[in-house]
Parts: C-alpha cells; sequence; structure tokens
C-alpha cells in the first residue's frame, strides 16, 4: 500500500481496530492506537505492542487536548471507536451523543487542529433504518430514524462531510453491515455461544428468527476500507461494506447448533424486531466497493463458523462480557 504511513487509530485495542491495526503495521506502516478500554481489549494488541513501528496511548474522545496532542503528526486517521451497543441505546440515550456524534467532532477539530487531512470513518448500514430498495445503494433516500446509534453516526457522517467541505479534508466514509471474525465480541453469535455455552439444551432468540442480515468477515472489512483509501479518487467517499448475500437469524443459529453438535429447543421473544431501532432486513448494494478492485473472501456460513472456532478457543472472551 502507498503512503502516506501514519496512522492513527481510535478503537484500536477493539475487535475491527485491532486487527486494522495488526494489518498496518504488516504492510510496514507507523501506527498509534488510541483507546479508552471500555471494551477494547490490551490482548487484542499482544503481537503489537512490541513492535517498534507501534505505539498505544490509553486515552478519551471526550479528552480533547490528550486527544489533539495524541493525534499532530499522522498522515490518516480510522475513527473506529464507537458507542456500537445498539440493543440498549434507548437505556442511555446520551452514551450515543457523547461517544459517537461528539467523539466524532471532538477527532475532526483535533485532525483540523493539527492538520493532518484524511479520516476513515466507520459507519453503519443501519442509517438506511427500513429501505424500500433491496440491497441498499449508498444514494438511498434516508428514513425516519429509530436506532439513537444510526442517528448519531449519521450525525457524524455529516460532521465529516462539513469539515472536508471547509477545511480541505478527504473522507472515507463506510457503512458497514455486522462484521464478524476474529476477537469478535459484540453481537448475536456472542450472544448465541454464551447461551449455548451455559445451557446447550435451549436458547433465546430475539425477534421471530426470519429476521434478514448480512454479515462480513473483518479482514475482508479492512481489505475494503484500504483498497478505498488507495483507488477512490473523491473528496468524500461513501461506501457500503458487505456481502452480495443475506441470512436468517434462524439460518446462522442452525450453522451454530450443527457446528456445536447441540439441538437446543428455541424460544422467540417479540415479532419482526429483536429490540427497538432494529431493522428486520439488512442488506447492501456493494456495486462501488467493488469497482475498486475489492471482493470478500468468506461467504457469511464461512465468516459465521469462522467466529465460531475463534470463540471456542478463547472462552476467557466469552466470559469476559455481556453479548448483544
Amino acid at each position: 500500500m502507498a503512503q502516506p504511513s501514519r496512522y492513527f487509530v481510535t478503537g484500536g485495542a477493539g475487535f475491527i481496530g485491532s486487527n486494522l491495526v495488526d494489518r498496518l503495521l504488516a504492510d510496514g506502516h507507523d501506527v498509534t492506537a488510541y483507546d479508552n478500554f471500555s471494551t477494547g481489549q490490551r490482548n487484542f494488541l499482544k503481537s503489537a505492542l512490541p513492535q517498534q513501528r507501534f505505539q498505544l496511548i490509553q486515552g478519551d474522545l471526550l479528552d480533547v487536548p490528550a486527544l489533539t496532542s495524541a493525534v499532530a503528526g499522522h498522515d490518516v486517521v480510522f475513527h473506529l471507536a464507537a458507542n456500537a451497543d445498539v440493543r440498549f441505546g434507548a437505556d442511555h440515550p446520551r452514551r450515543d451523543l457523547e461517544q459517537n456524534t461528539i467523539a466524532t467532532h471532538n477527532v475532526l477539530e483535533a485532525m483540523r487542529q493539527t492538520g493532518v487531512r484524511q479520516i476513515a470513518f466507520s459507519s453503519t448500514g443501519s442509517v438506511y433504518g427500513e429501505p424500500d430498495v433491496f440491497p441498499t445503494p449508498e444514494n438511498a433516500p434516508f428514513p425516519v430514524q429509530t436506532s439513537l446509534y444510526a442517528a448519531s453516526k449519521l450525525a457524524g457522517e455529516a460532521l465529516i462531510e462539513a469539515y472536508c467541505a471547509a477545511f480541505d479534508m478527504r473522507g472515507f466514509i463506510f457503512r458497514f453491515v455486522s462484521i464478524l471474525g476474529e476477537r469478535y465480541s459484540h453481537g448475536h453469535v456472542f450472544d448465541f455461544l454464551q447461551q449455548l455455552s451455559a445451557d446447550p439444551t435451549r436458547i433465546t432468540v430475539l425477534g421471530d428468527g426470519r429476521q434478514r442480515k448480512s454479515y462480513l468477515y473483518v479482514q475482508d472489512c479492512i481489505s475494503a476500507m484500504l483498497a478505498a483509501l488507495q483507488r477512490a479518487s473523491g473528496q468524500v467517499n461513501i461506501l457500503n461494506l458487505g456481502a452480495e448475500e443475506y441470512c436468517t437469524v434462524n439460518d446462522s443459529l442452525g450453522w451454530i447448533c450443527r457446528r456445536l453438535g447441540v439441538e437446543p429447543q428455541v424460544q422467540y421473544t417479540g415479532g419482526v424486531r429483536g429490540w427497538i431501532g432494529d431493522s428486520p432486513f439488512i442488506f447492501l448494494d456493494t456495486a462501488r466497493i467493488r469497482s475498486l478492485q475489492w471482493r470478500p473472501s468468506l461467504t457469511i456460513e464461512q465468516a459465521i463458523l469462522k467466529t465460531v472456532d475463534y470463540l471456542r478457543e478463547n472462552q476467557w472472551l466469552l466470559g469476559s462480557r455481556r453479548g448483544g
């Protein structure tokens, strides 16, 4: 991958962030990970920590002076840190505002003040709400927002667009589907494995199990982001990241149960949505990122099973937090 070569990764000790750190270091770049360890794991950085080209800074994005000092001297910011607890957003309505929207503003201000001109941002396919068009393209009209998480991410997108226009920055906005793979620590596969580890004879599924979802393997996600930084030419580049397929929650549960060799009794809780703000159908049009010579290496089923195998081999992670 071409220069620039000094990368700043917020949420660098998290699931996607730590995998990105490893990839950038392997490609020969200098990397700073910035994380407050509210959900990040120092263990995820064990291969990065001994390397001379790596720096770890424990800090909070709401600490503006510390953040500004840390950002200085870098070429690109990967802003991946966020509160991703979508399911419990309504229980803590200010959390998404502070940790997603205000934090994004703070990152942009730190960049403006220190002369850093490129930002890559992890947004979400949830900004499309419940669209009328599938697969959903980047130029789909936005509906009324029902998720505090998605609303906070959409606000972050708007801030990035405005800063790019006002201060001659370049922005890369990535609207993810749910990401799976090594170091995955939050979401339905995690939740299912926690339940089945505690009691393999029964499981509770949020929603009716017929929700249709798309997923993407974490290494494919990283490859897509890096391809965009290398090949996209716009001042603001908005790209969906996902697979050209989807599955139902029941499909996913069936694959997991077969991998584990269990046949639990399934209890469904609720109707078509698992929780307030949950979209019953997520399937993104990925033609734009594919035009940059990117393709996923794993199918959704392969990504789910790879995640199951990783979590079974890393039981410490299953016991470290609540699934979502």
